[in-house]
Parts: structure tokens; C-alpha cells; sequence
């Protein structure tokens, strides 16, 4: 018989609901709950005074803001942080908890080599756009080339990808030495030499502050065979310049289609982690097993890379006792305080997350969802910090500097050399993020049952109390090799990853 309540650390305040509680259901302790509880929801084991700190995976997630009795339902109506508890200074101990690098293991997948050594998971043939105004030529010219709406254009070039336009909403009315402009190059240039991509074709207007030469100047970038740009202004108008690019991809696909998957050794695999649409189960099932699989990636030699600083908020602590040094652990703080100036300056505040739908599904502080959201990171050292799209060097638990909205996040990571995504999401997420593949889990069985179509993994095992952590990381890190090797996820299936393509827009819009 499986409990009704999941209890996380002996110390908390706090119990999981595993299912809805009616009141009078006994939990930990022989605590009688007090009225409905949702699922994922948390009940207080003892009374709580106002300003008393509750604690859930034996750290701080809050302070009471009422009296609440033994038995009530935890969440936002009695729960709150306290302006002090955001700026707190906190114990940053760095790499406190640094640990022996683990026993190289090796594992292989079927892999993709470049030229220059490079391994893909995919291959594509992107159409980037240099700026807003050039975006509709873009997709037209990738359109041409749809499997979904023209299945013969690429018949004949069977081990291409596909070819995807990525486009954006920026790329002008921005200072041209500005850091926005900065990032966009950046992120652009990471798409154009990222290993999944044989082929890029780059389209501007002509006029725009992004200018392609310049872009192509500072990011070191030079044309060729496989990398080509035009203006829409020096091609004669949005037809001419539709054909014009066709014909460009056209004379790039068979260059594209010349590879074959061969064995390649798992340290070539870098996956970017996400969690969206989170729940209160995200932090007891996915991103655990997320993280017990990053801890057999990186055993393996691979690269696993956790972002969304917002949402790691409150948690960070966490991270710098496991830097590899204080230069490390200080970088990470450094983006943190980075933030809160930030948010500041926009007359904001970094507790304004949770979202509507991660308080329904039982998360209720920033700090909550950051204790949750770091567990993808798994329990290895970290080896560096990088800002927004920035190139990976390092190999291991690495951390970018992203918002935690998902597509800008997953963007920055792609551009900083991720060639997969693994996804966690407890209310349920549509994404893609060509061109890695992007593999989707679930935190709980009612999710999974319900956008099957859209997961590619069930985690809610671990809540329904039938498969453990370890056990499911081991599923997840054979699925990454899978996925490494050519298995469609469920979003590439559904053709999704064009539109998911959300570069990073800092600065003002003049």
C-alpha cells in the first residue's frame, strides 16, 4: 500500500499530497488533513505561527503569513517570502561540497562526425534571418522545402533533417555597438556553426542594424559553399529573393546529405536542461531522474547544461557549494546579482514567479520552484559559468546565464553548442527546438495519460511509487542515447522547433 503523501526530508514542515486528500486523510505523523487537498499540494505536520519558516527539502521555501494549523493546506493564501528573505545574504560556501571526479564510463552512440571533428545529433540546413523585416522571405524559402506540405523536395537527400527557417523579432531599432545586439550576434553565430547544422543560408533586408557582413566580420565567420547571405533590397524584391535562396539551399542539400551515423563515444553529447509548465511533483520526480541521468552523462564524459537563472533563485547556494572553485561559485553569484538589479530596474521583483499554472499544480515561492528546478543539475561539480549564449568549452555539469522562459532559455543553450534538450514539464508543454531534438518528461502518470502524444517519458512512476530514482534515470540516460542516434521525439514527429527559436532581446527598442 502506497502512502498517500510523499515526505521529502524528516526535517520539513511540510508533506506532498499524492493524490487530492479529503480531510480526515491521515499523513505523516497521523496528521489528520484538514479539508481537500489538491494533488502535488502540501499540508502542514505541525502548527505554524506567522513569520514561522517552513521549511521542503529541508530548506526555506517560505514564511507563514497566517496561523496555520497541523493538517491545512500550504500554498500562496498562507505562505509568502518576506522582502528580507530575497536579499538575504546567503552561505554560498563555496565548493563546500566538491566531490571526486566520478569513474570514466564509456557508452556510445550513433553519431554524426563533421569535417573538423564536430559530432551532430541532427542535420539540418538552416535559413537564419538577420532581422525581423527578412523573416517571411525565410520561411517561404524553408516552406519549399517542408516534408509536410512538399514531401518531394527532399526525397531525394534522405539523410538531411530537414531544412528550418529560424527567424526572430529583433534585429533592428537597437544601438549597433549595444550589448542586444551583441547577444543576437552571439546566438546567431551559434546556430550557424552549431554541429547539428551541414548548411546556412543567412537573409537580411539590407538596411538593418544587424548588418550580415559585420555579423560575419566580429563572429569570425566566413562564406562558403555551406554558409551564404543576401540582402532582400540587392535581389529585386520578395520573389525574386524567394527563388533566389531555393536555389542557394538546393545547391547546399547534396553536401548536406553526404554523412553517415557512425559510433561515437557519449562525451560528444551536450544537453540543455529545461523545466517548464512545473508542478509540486517536478521537484520529486523529473528533475531528480533528469539529474540522475546528467550524473551517468557526465560519468560518460558528455556535457549537461542547466540555465534559467530566475528560477534557480533562492537555490543557488546549491550550486556554488559544487563549483569547482571560488572563481566559479562567483560567476554564478555574480548573474544572480546581475538579476536582481535588472528585475529591479524594470520595477519588478524576482518573486514574481511561480506562473498561474505552476501555483495550480502546488508550487507557491520562487524558492520552492528553484529547490525543485536545480535537481535537474543532478549532484556533480560544477565546472563553469557562461552568459547568454556563450560557446560550451568546459565538459561536465556546466551553467548558462538565460531567463527562464523556456524558448529564449533552450535558445541561448542550442547557440552555446547544446545539441539536445531535455524537457521536464508537470502541467504539460508543446515545444520543440530545432535543430536538437528535444526529449519531453513528464512528472506525473495523469499528464502522461492525458498529452501522451506530446511526452516522451513518464517520471510519474516515481510519485505512483513504483519505480525509483535511479532506476529511471538509467531509462532517461539510454533514451538521450537513443535520441542521440536518430530516434524522432514526440515534437520533431509533430514538426515542431521553428518557431521556438527566441534569441535573448536586452536593451531598449528605439
Amino acid at each position: 500500500m502506497v502512502e498517500p503523501f510523499i515526505l521529502l526530508h524528516p526535517q520539513d514542515d511540510v508533506c506532498i499530497a499524492r493524490q487530492q486528500l479529503v480531510g480526515g486523510t491521515r499523513v505523516h505523523g497521523g496528521v489528520a488533513v484538514r479539508g481537500l487537498v489538491p494533488p502535488g499540494h502540501k499540508i502542514a505536520l505541525r502548527d505554524l505561527s506567522p513569520g514561522d519558516a517552513v521549511r521542503r527539502y529541508n530548506q526555506v521555501i517560505g514564511y507563514a503569513t497566517a496561523a496555520i494549523a497541523a493538517g491545512e493546506h500550504v500554498h500562496v493564501h498562507n505562505l509568502g517570502l518576506r522582502d528580507d528573505s530575497l536579499n538575504a545574504d546567503r552561505d554560498y560556501a563555496y565548493g563546500a561540497d566538491l566531490k571526486p571526479e566520478p569513474a570514466r564510463k564509456e557508452a556510445f552512440f550513433q553519431g554524426i562526425v563533421r569535417r573538423d571533428g564536430r559530432v551532430a545529433t541532427r542535420n539540418y540546413v538552416l535559413v537564419l534571418s538577420s532581422v525581423n523585416c527578412s523573416a517571411t522571405v525565410a520561411r517561404a524559402i524553408a516552406d519549399h522545402f517542408s516534408r509536410r506540405y512538399h514531401p518531394e523536395a527532399l526525397a531525394a537527400y534522405p539523410h538531411v533533417d530537414g531544412v528550418v527557417a529560424l527567424t526572430h523579432g529583433t534585429g533592428c531599432g537597437m544601438d549597433s555597438e549595444g550589448e542586444g545586439l551583441q547577444v543576437l550576434e552571439r546566438t546567431l553565430a551559434g546556430y550557424a556553426r552549431h554541429a547539428n547544422v551541414a548548411g546556412v543560408l543567412v537573409v537580411g533586408l539590407g538596411c538593418e542594424s544587424n548588418q550580415i557582413h559585420t555579423w560575419l566580420a566580429r563572429s569570425h565567420l566566413e562564406e562558403g559553399a555551406l554558409l551564404r547571405t543576401f540582402n532582400i533590397q540587392d535581389s529585386g524584391g520578395t520573389s525574386q529573393t524567394i527563388e533566389k535562396g531555393i536555389a542557394m539551399v538546393r545547391e547546399m542539400l547534396p553536401h548536406a546529405n553526404a554523412v553517415e551515423r557512425v559510433p561515437c563515444s557519449a562525451e560528444h553529447i551536450v544537453v540543455g536542461l529545461q523545466c517548464g509548465g512545473s508542478d509540486g511533483y517536478s521537484g520529486i520526480s523529473a528533475n531528480p531522474a533528469l539529474g540522475a541521468a546528467v550524473d551517468r552523462l557526465v560519468a560518460h564524459g558528455g556535457t549537461a547544461i542547466l540555465s534559467e537563472t530566475p528560477e534557480i533563485y533562492g537555490a543557488e547556494h546549491l550550486l556554488t557549494r559544487r563549483a569547482v572553485s571560488e572563481a566559479v561559485g562567483r560567476q554564478l553569484v555574480a548573474r544572480i546579482r546581475w538579476w536582481e538589479s535588472y528585475t529591479r530596474s524594470q520595477g519588478g521583483k524576482m518573486d514574481n514567479n511561480p506562473s498561474p499554472g505552476n501555483k495550480k499544480g502546488g508550487l507557491t515561492t520562487i524558492f520552492e520552484k528553484s529547490l525543485g528546478a536545480v535537481a535537474k543539475g543532478g549532484t556533480t561539480n560544477l565546472k563553469a559559468v557562461y552568459e547568454y549564449a556563450q560557446p560550451v568549452t568546459a565538459r561536465g555539469f556546466v551553467f548558462m546565464d538565460t531567463p527562464g522562459y523556456d524558448p529564449v532559455s533552450a535558445t541561448g543553450q542550442v547557440a552555446g553548442g547544446a545539441n539536445m534538450i531535455c524537457f521536464t514539464t508537470g502541467r504539460g508543454s508543446a515545444y520543440g527546438c530545432a535543430p536538437a531534438p528535444s526529449l519531453k518528461l513528464s512528472t506525473n502518470s495523469a499528464l502522461w495519460h492525458r498529452q501522451q502524444e506530446d511526452i516522451d517519458i513518464n517520471c510519474g512512476d516515481v510519485v505512483d511509487g513504483t519505480l525509483d530514482i535511479d532506476t529511471l534515470g538509467e531509462r532517461i540516460f539510454q533514451h538521450i542515447l537513443a535520441c542521440a542516434s536518430g530516434q524522432v521525439t514526440k515534437s520533431e514527429a509533430h514538426g515542431y522547433g521553428q518557431n521556438e527559436f527566441v534569441p535573448w532581446q536586452l536593451g531598449a527598442v528605439m
